[in-house]
């Protein structure tokens, strides 16, 4: 279908939207007052800009972390949103606490966390680096306006950088020139945040 075919409005981004909205309302970005849907709405933005129009992929960036960090449970988002968004938002989704409601350690759900998103399909793994180069920006951003940024995290500034370098490397492996577009503007950019570390 040409583009100029395609329909510019979405009723399932609308809904997306809506969802991630309401649900991320009393949120805001770490060691901000900017309201949390920012970050969702800006990976939508970035996938759309490196070629990843499908609306399932935008719809799963906006919804990316309502089941992690929202009362949106997975049986709402099953029964509201099709098959391969769910799919998506539960390959991004960490799990933070264990079976008996403990918070699991940092280190360890970030290496389960990048082993479920080695074998992750190409759009799950488009969405998770569209996460980390909206993260790393917004950092680098921060930093250039004179803000501390390592302080607002719960692991050190190297655990920050090698988890991000580590999901980038099980992330953008493959032949498709929008993935390697945006694994290659992640290391660009945490190579630049390593040069800033003191």
């Amino acid at each position: 279908m040409a583009l100029d075919h395609v329909p510019l409005y979405s009723p399932l981004l609308e809904q997306a939207m809506r969802v991630a909205a309401r649900y991320h309302r009393s949120q805001t970005r770490k060691s901000s007052d900017l309201p949390y849907i920012t970050h969702p709405a800006g990976m939508a933005v970035l996938l759309a800009r490196a070629g990843f129009t499908d609306d399932a992929v935008l719809a799963a960036a906006l919804l990316h972390d309502t089941l992690e960090d929202t009362a949106y449970t997975a049986e709402e988002l099953t029964a509201e949103f099709p098959p391969d968004v769910a799919e998506y938002v539960d390959v991004l989704s960490e799990e933070k606490v264990d079976q008996a409601g403990r918070k699991r350690p940092w280190r360890v759900r970030k290496e389960d966390h990048i082993a479920k998103i080695a074998t992750a399909p190409l759009p799950a793994r488009a969405i998770v680096l569209a996460d980390k180069l909206h993260n790393l920006v917004t950092m680098r951003y921060d930093l250039e306006l004179g803000q501390p940024i390592w302080d607002r995290f719960n692991a050190p500034p190297e655990d920050i950088l090698w988890y991000h370098r580590a999901v980038v490397e099980a992330a953008g492996v493959g032949d498709d020139s929008r993935l390697r577009r945006l694994a290659e503007q992640c290391t660009e950019v945490i190579d630049s945040l390593s040069s800033r570390v003191t």
